[in-house]
């Protein structure tokens, strides 16, 4: 039984036969993984009241070590995250208690986000569900399946970024 995507590129095959549409098969595959992945994920961070943006920041600012605190652009940038898009975060992030912003002690003028203790709490617990869910995910490969495709979605990454 053909999937949707079958049925699409074989419409393709018989429409434009002279056009090479297998990359449609990967590139559709891929987004349909990333949307899958992104919807299981999301469920998981709502059981602990949150969205996947914030649990970048709180899970950036906690792989970071202690004293758990970055400068908004080092959050930016270790989270994969605009710096329009962090201020926005943070500000929503600190209401509800789970970051706090200070004086950066090493540039009088710059700011440093530090993980509250709730902010803590939060990551914490919701690390280990977090990582069920990705294991749940891609356990229907092997360690050397899982790596095979790290390896390859890396380089797929670099050749749409241009690099």
């Amino acid at each position: 039984m053909a999937d949707h995507l079958e049925r699409i590129l074989s419409q393709w095959n018989i429409e434009k036969p002279e056009l090479d549409v297998s990359p449609m098969a990967v590139i559709g595959r891929l987004s349909r993984a990333a949307s899958a992945v992104d919807t299981r994920l999301a469920a998981t961070f709502a059981q602990h009241g949150m969205d996947a943006s914030t649990f970048d920041a709180l899970a950036t600012l906690l792989r970071s070590g202690p004293p758990y605190s970055l400068t908004p652009a080092a959050l930016a940038r270790d989270a994969m995250i605009s710096s329009s898009a962090v201020a926005q975060r943070l500000n929503k992030l600190e209401n509800r208690g789970l970051v706090s912003r200070g004086a950066n002690p090493d540039d009088g003028r710059g700011t440093l986000v530090s993980l509250t203790p709730a902010g803590r709490e939060l990551i914490e617990t919701s690390l280990p569900d977090h990582l069920a869910t990705e294991h749940a995910i891609t356990g229907v490969l092997s360690n050397a399946e899982q790596a095979q495709l790290a390896n390859l979605l890396e380089r797929i990454t670099a050749a749409a970024s241009g690099l």
